[in-house]
């Protein structure tokens, strides 16, 4: 009997032994089997990007009469970044993107917030306004651009609806109008993705313990004070979320200004996406534009490693 005992423990500490040296063969043979695929996603990520360094310390450009594997003899050291550093057009069409911004996603979270809040209890066609509501998000940019081109004509809706309010004909040039071509474009941004915000903001607020809610509630809290101390610090992590990804989609806007507007009356609604795109396509400078797609994406960076630092913070404290 002892001799079986000790056989079958024997047998036992073998198989102990012989399970990390298992999981290490697993692991080097996962290993190999994904390093093609591994590859291949790091060649795609990291060849655009080293080419645009590349490309932005140089003066190439397509009408150069060299190939970009040949930019090398066209290098200018940093010049493109210095130019960049005194470029008062790029200055303003920052400026311009950063007030959009700025008014565009607090709108954008608030309606969204709100119209959450609503959607969050059940009441009769819910199902239906849902899907409307939702409509928005599903237009194709650039129709939702040709949408509030037509909307904010002279002759259009617009003037025809403030025409009945104010009882006289009102004939606004919303989109010749260097001020109110800008506040047309916020409006079309506004109407488009306030949805989107609306869809992660009721995904947190559905998430929210209902138990707490109710403890709340037995303790006397009213509807503000729950949403204040429990809703509202329950969804930081998705407020953080939707707020990041609306500041940089927000950044990028392109479609629907430039079907609306073209970047004017001038450059008056010029955003930094439009300023580049005009100098890839009109100027053909694509060192110069290189450098500067370089400098956002860098901004762009940081904000989102700010958020996602902001998030694990907001997930280490208790709320």
């Amino acid at each position: 009997m002892s001799a079986v005992m000790a056989t079958i423990s024997e047998d036992a500490m073998k198989t102990v032994q012989a399970r990390p040296v298992l999981r290490d063969e697993g692991a080097k043979l996962g290993f190999r089997l994904t390093l093609p695929a591994q590859i291949l996603v790091l060649f795609i990520s990291a060849f655009p990007l080293l080419m645009q360094l590349y490309i932005s310390i140089t003066d190439w450009s397509p009408l150069s009469g060299l190939g970009w594997w040949n930019a090398w003899s066209l290098w200018n050291g940093f010049a493109n970044y210095t130019d960049l550093a005194a470029d008062a057009r790029f200055w303003s069409a920052l400026k311009r993107t950063a007030i959009v911004m700025i008014v565009c996603v607090p709108a954008e979270f608030l309606l969204g917030l709100a119209l959450a809040t609503l959607f969050a209890d059940d009441f009769p066609g819910k199902r239906i306004f849902y899907s409307i509501l939702l409509m928005p998000m599903m237009v194709v940019p650039a129709v939702a651009g040709y949408m509030f081109f037509m909307l904010f004509q002279s002759g259009g809706p617009v003037n025809d609806i403030l025409s009945s309010l104010n009882g006289s004909p009102v004939t606004i040039a919303w989109l010749s109008d260097p001020t109110l071509a800008l506040f047309a474009v916020m409006v079309a941004d506004i109407w488009q993705w306030t949805p989107l915000m609306f869809l992660i903001l009721l995904a947190g607020l559905v998430g929210v313990p209902e138990d707490q809610i109710k403890a709340a509630t037995l303790l006397g809290a009213n509807p503000w004070q729950r949403f204040v101390t429990i809703v509202l610090p329950k969804m930081k992590t998705i407020i953080i979320i939707a707020l990041a990804i609306r500041v940089i989609e927000n950044f990028k806007i392109f479609d629907t200004l430039y079907i609306m507007t073209g970047g004017g009356p001038g450059v008056a609604t010029e955003t930094i996406s439009v300023y580049i795109y005009k100098l890839t396509t009109q100027d053909l400078i694509w060192g110069y534009v290189a450098a500067i797609a370089l400098a956002i994406l860098i901004v762009l960076s940081i904000v989102a490693v700010l958020a996602m630092k902001r998030m694990a913070r907001s997930r280490e404290v208790p709320a």
